[in-house]
């Protein structure tokens, strides 16, 4: 009976060799100089959090069914991070009154759920987080937010036929709560959350879901009437809280020309419980993946887990995993190719030679590899073949001599002589 270890990763987990690496790292560069134009700076924190900051606003499936967490050996009941809102707000409150506002933070965290692995759905994946903390206009902040939203699909060259975000305020859906179907507080986030998976089933099968919460049919029908007539609904209801910021924030991206990627969608709900306000989620136009490929909101109360002083807040986070599916589909980003100029051989005795050669190429700027034990020149140059580097450069006692290398083109077969300072020239132009 074999004895030896599976090759394969954890479920629900990657590996990355070197051109899934590649693909990650441009797509996480191009993330980043995209957020740091709006003046984010970046941010990390532990895996590891108390348990309790989950447990206090955080999705009530990613807690009960989701979350990685144990009892440490300080009988600490800790979790890995499912998601990174509850960690920044918890970083924010740390230093609140110390910290210039307004607080522009991102990450690229990684996160950890357990679920069952699917289409876009990994235990482990990584994370872009946007938060905006403490702006003096909660309208404008939004209106950055979503604008950032839009900017960063764009920053890949997608258009308004490859991307929509859709809106939607919390207020509104909690004053109809409220006002409209008198359902007490503590019915809301169960409502909210069947609403949530309103486009992930069946109709028959959300009316079954509300009735079973225990709505009237009276209040099924105005919920549908909600959902279905979008601005006229809201129109004929003006008493309904969270309308006029909603209009004037759909207006302000009109104006800042965005009117083709962002729309009015009373469905959008989000998951969390921490949501206060603006509520979004941004969806692939394209038909073989009509699903959400990010989202975020408003969360104004979550500081208060962690500090008597208040600060409002708005943010999103986007996966790894979608939005890579994403740009691959469309194709936005192609994998780059490695990094490299060229790979010295060296000759039989002559090797420190050839080491210091490749040490003073990388000084210059040069990404250099050298064989380290093919004694057989053919081999060395069938390694860097297969390594795909186009050209081998060669230096023995008679070229140290004279301040030249050999260099030889693999894909033409073609061999000069040539002085470093030409060789640093021909690489930094090429």
């Amino acid at each position: 009976m074999s004895n030896l270890l599976s090759t394969k990763p954890y479920k629900g987990t990657r590996d990355f060799f070197p051109e899934e690496m590649r693909f990650r790292t441009a797509m996480f560069e191009t993330l980043a100089k995209t957020v740091e134009s709006f003046g984010y700076e970046k941010i990390d924190a532990p895996l590891i959090e108390p348990l309790d900051i989950y447990l206090a606003k955080t999705s009530e499936e990613i807690v009960n069914q989701q979350i990685y967490s144990f009892v440490d050996r300080g009988e600490r009941k800790v979790a890995i991070r499912p998601e990174m809102t509850p960690t920044v707000s918890r970083m924010v409150a740390q230093k609140i009154r110390e910290l210039p506002k307004p607080v522009r933070w991102y990450s690229i965290p990684n996160l950890w759920r357990y679920e069952q692995p699917g289409k876009g759905r990994l235990r482990e994946h990584w994370q872009l987080n946007c938060d905006l903390f403490g702006a003096a206009n909660e309208q404008l902040a939004d209106l950055e937010i979503l604008q950032l939203a839009c900017e960063i699909p764009i920053a890949f060259g997608a258009n308004h036929n490859d991307f929509s975000v859709q809106v939607n305020n919390r207020r509104i859906l909690n004053s109809i709560f409220e006002k409209k179907l008198n359902l007490s507080e503590e019915k809301w986030p169960e409502v909210a959350r069947i609403l949530d998976k309103r486009l992930k089933i069946a109709e028959s099968e959300f009316e079954q879901m509300l009735a079973s919460a225990g709505l009237s049919a009276s209040s099924i029908e105005l919920l549908q009437d909600y959902l279905q007539n979008g601005t006229d609904f809201l129109q004929k209801n003006d008493d309904i809280d969270g309308v006029p910021e909603l209009l004037s924030l759909l207006h302000n991206l009109e104006k800042s020309g965005y009117q083709n990627f962002v729309q009015y969608a009373p469905g959008i709900v989000r998951g969390f419980d921490y949501y206060t306000g603006l509520v979004f989620e941004v969806f692939d136009q394209n038909p073989e993946n009509r699903r959400s490929l990010f989202g975020g909101g408003r969360y104004n109360n979550l500081i208060g887990n962690f500090s008597k002083d208040s600060l409002n807040a708005v943010g999103f986070g986007m996966g790894d995993v979608t939005f890579a599916e994403f740009l691959k589909l469309h194709d936005l980003l192609k994998t780059p190719p490695r990094q490299m100029h060229a790979y010295i051989a060296m000759f039989e005795g002559e090797e420190l030679n050839a080491i210091q050669l490749a040490t003073r190429l990388r000084k210059s700027g040069l990404n250099i590899e050298t064989s380290v034990g093919a004694i057989k020149l053919g081999k060395q140059f069938q390694e860097a073949e297969t390594k795909g580097y186009n050209f081998v450069i060669l230096q023995g006692s008679t070229e140290a001599n004279n301040n030249v290398v050999q260099l030889k083109n693999l894909s033409t077969g073609d061999q000069k002589s040539v002085s470093e300072a030409e060789l640093l020239t021909i690489f930094k132009n090429a």
